[in-house]
């Protein structure tokens, strides 16, 4: 089983991979390592900002690492905003059942009334250095471009709109 995690920024996408990775003992990989190891060991010019060239540069390597993971019966928790909406047409049905995808979005009206809370958990499981705008225009823009993105390709959503903790709860016990 490999459990796809992607959605906007301060989401809580890696909190829940870590969440996930303690309930059911999955390994847990960051596409955000695999960029960041990729640019800098010099394998890529691409800089962190470039996130659509990067999505480009880094699906087919991650979709390639499922197909493995896949094949060898082997369980893995991947998280990252670097997944393509049709990132569905990288796989036959054979796979497809295999993989559970989850997309993080948050309402602008839970942006408004807990963006304070949002920024004080950025850093809850890793350190961020804040190079990316968070701004709560920004924040807001994000999670429509994932609610609006999902929407188009038939895509489940989890919309993060009131009670942020038990979200999270329902999606660990799945």
């Amino acid at each position: 089983m490999i459990i796809l995690i992607t959605g906007a920024s301060h989401t809580g996408k890696t909190r829940l991979a870590q969440k996930l990775l303690e309930a059911y003992h999955f390994p847990y990989f960051s596409i955000d390592h695999l960029k960041m190891g990729l640019i800098r060991s010099g394998q890529t010019d691409l800089t962190p900002e470039d996130d659509d060239q990067l999505t480009d540069y880094l699906w087919p390597i991650v979709s390639e690492m499922f197909k493995t993971a896949i094949e060898n019966n082997q369980n893995l928790i991947v998280e990252g905003c670097y997944v393509p909406f049709d990132w569905r047409k990288s796989f036959d049905e054979t796979y497809l059942t295999s993989i559970r995808f989850i997309c993080l979005a948050m309402t602008d009206a839970y942006i408004e009334s807990h963006y304070e809370e949002i920024l004080r958990h950025r850093s809850e499981i890793e350190t961020r250095l804040d190079v990316i705008d968070s701004s709560k225009e920004q924040l807001k823009r994000d999670n429509r471009f994932y609610i609006e993105g999902c929407s188009k390709h038939n895509l489940p959503v989890t919309i993060i709109d009131s009670d942020y903790e038990s979200v999270m709860a329902s999606l660990v016990e799945g």
